[in-house]
């Protein structure tokens, strides 16, 4: 009952009828396909285990990270400001907010004391850098990319993050207080509508500093290219998501008194973990939509298997060629796999496996800058080498030789001649000549 229902929602919002295109309706059902893909990948389970797993690793890296911060800030002078900051996140929890910040604090004075010698320090040191390591896998598998950061690029790019930006984010905090005393200030929140203006602007700016965070996160974590637009609205949508969270969960546990009672003093450990595991899945889902805005033809397949068909993927393989060498013609080398997948609007997982089999057969090939180019002189590229390399790639195992039924061989031999036939001759860079100027892309 349910999935028939799914399946029309999906086609109202992926293929609205012609009577709706151009009108407001239309427009919403573009807006709603971004809600309708994060519902779906949350059901799928693959971020929810994902947030799961950075829930068990933060809680062995939380004191060795909240250490390093310290002894950071400390030099600095700031190190008494990294308190409150822990405190303003543990704050939904409710009274025991205070109560497990200091605790925490207590294990980083453990930490900066040398209680724990050579052994525990180093253990410290192996859970932070697996922290670290798993929250770039997780936005990696978000935005489906394979290869990870190299050891070296890990270790210098992230230490230089954690060093500096507890720093940027206390002295951020520091700014906005100086400002707020100042008398300029203190004046205009005698006036209307200034003090109500004011009174907002206090009241949003943890959440916009929040969002900051995020947005940062989003551009610089994974270990691809994210256009700041993207970035910019997944960190606005999961620092709101974030902070209406944060009020929904100070109110169940202020309200909550009875369970409270039952848990007794694990009741503290059960809210912290259960608001770890909220925090780090709007962190995760707000990567996807910023994946989603950037790649909006993965809104509706996901993290699905994409398969095209035989004549599609005939089709798109041309395609790619022609693109690539009407741009080598002109001395360009533009087009990567994503930008492929734009032009297309199709999703690079789709694109994989052709760009794979035409480089395979020696059509194309990646340059260093990760763009693609004719493997050789497109004169000497035909047409039926391009659809030869698609149409015998074969991606799973190979079957073994099947029963011929000789009408049908027959009849699909003459349909295979006769499209040799037509394309026999023509290449690649005479199919680019031949196009008329509008025809070509710009």
């Amino acid at each position: 009952m349910i999935a028939p229902l799914l399946a029309r929602l999906e086609h109202w919002l992926f293929e609205p009828p012609e009577s709706i295109i151009g009108r407001p309706l239309w427009k919403l059902t573009r807006i709603l396909r971004y809600p309708y893909a994060l519902i779906r990948d949350i059901v799928r389970g693959d971020l929810t285990l994902r947030a799961m797993s950075l829930v068990y690793t933060t809680l062995l890296s939380i004191v060795p990270i909240i250490a390093l911060s310290f002894s950071v800030l400390k030099g600095l002078g700031y190190h008494r400001e990294l308190e409150p900051i822990l405190y303003s996140f543990l704050e939904p929890l409710g009274d025991r907010a205070y109560e497990l910040t200091a605790q925490v604090m207590s294990f980083v004075d453990n930490v900066r004391g040398g209680v724990l010698g050579s052994i525990g320090l180093i253990f410290l040191l192996y859970t932070l850098i697996s922290t670290v390591q798993k929250v770039e896998e997780s936005f990696n598998f978000v935005w489906r990319v394979e290869q990870p950061r190299s050891i070296g690029r890990r270790f210098s790019e992230y230490l230089s993050v954690m060093v500096v930006g507890p720093a940027v984010i206390v002295a951020a905090l520091g700014l906005i207080a100086t400002l707020g005393s100042t008398s300029f200030v203190q004046t205009l929140s005698h006036y209307r509508p200034f003090d109500t203006v004011l009174l907002v602007l206090g009241n949003v700016t943890p959440y916009l500093l929040v969002s900051g965070v995020f947005t940062f996160m989003y551009g610089f974590i994974p270990n691809t290219k994210v256009r700041l637009t993207a970035a910019l609205i997944g960190g606005v949508a999961a620092g709101a998501a974030w902070a209406f969270s944060g009020m929904v969960m100070a109110r169940f546990v202020s309200s909550a008194t009875t369970t409270m009672v039952i848990y007794a003093g694990f009741a503290i450990i059960i809210v912290a973990l259960m608001w770890l595991y909220i925090s780090w899945l709007i962190l995760l889902l707000g990567a996807q939509l910023a994946f989603y805005v950037q790649n909006p033809q993965y809104l509706r397949p996901g993290r699905g298997v994409i398969s095209l068909n035989s004549s599609l993927r005939e089709r798109v393989a041309l395609s790619i060629m022609y693109l690539i060498v009407n741009d080598y013609r002109t001395a360009q080398h533009r087009w990567t796999v994503n930008r492929l997948a734009e032009h297309l609007d199709l999703p690079g997982a789709a694109l994989t496996p052709i760009m794979d089999a035409l480089e395979h057969r020696k059509l194309l090939l990646i340059a260093e800058d990760d763009s693609w180019v004719p493997a050789r002189d497109p004169h000497s590229i035909e047409l039926n080498d391009v659809l030869d390399a698609v149409r015998h790639d074969s991606a799973g195992p190979r079957l073994s030789k099947i029963r011929d039924i000789a009408p049908a061989v027959d009849a699909a031999r003459t349909a295979e001649h006769a499209l040799l036939a037509s394309l026999k001759g023509k290449t690649v860079a005479a199919l680019v000549e031949e196009a008329k100027p509008s025809e070509r892309p710009k």
